[in-house]
């Protein structure tokens, strides 16, 4: 029985995932000019560190078992499917989120501006409107394919340095 710590393609997967969203913060520091430590557990931004996790995993049972093996073969679609997902559905989830914001704000200008008061028990429109829906959510293109060649970098430097 091996140990947790000998399942390199486990280890692989993991330093990737970790070493993406730590190095999220300088990057993050270096593009908007501010210095935003919360970064590092978002779901967004660059580089995509689902996409580095999920590459790293796949590159490393390529490296293991073969490309020809049916491991490699589910862990490939796998990442597909992670990064098709990273860079569609949740970057455009992350738009709508963006502008919805938008209108939540225009709306509660709106209704200051008007200042409607109601004779039944009026609810202040901040509670009616709750916090503003969270924008960062998936990625760019870009950040996914950043994403995938770090893992898949990891993949090797874990081997050809840790497993030798």
């Amino acid at each position: 029985m091996t140990s947790f710590f000998e399942n390199y393609p486990l280890i692989s997967a993991l330093l990737a995932m970790v070493s993406a969203q730590i190095i999220k913060f300088p990057i993050h520091m270096i593009i908007k000019q501010k210095i935003d430590p919360m970064i590092i557990f978002s779901n967004g931004g660059m580089p995509s560190s689902h996409s580095a996790f999920v590459s790293s995993l796949t590159a490393a049972i390529g490296i293991d078992y073969g490309l020809e093996t049916p491991y490699f073969a589910i862990a490939f679609v796998f990442s597909l499917i992670t990064m098709w997902d990273a860079a569609g559905i949740r970057y455009q989830a992350s738009k709508h989120a963006e502008i919805l914001n938008i209108l939540m704000h225009d709306f509660q200008q709106l209704v200051e501006h008007v200042k409607y008061k109601s004779k039944r028990n009026h609810v202040p429109i901040k509670e009616l409107l709750g916090a503003p829906l969270k924008e960062l959510l998936g990625h760019k293109p870009f950040e996914v394919l950043i994403g995938s060649s770090f893992g898949i970098a990891i993949a090797f430097i874990v081997k050809y340095w840790l497993y030798l």
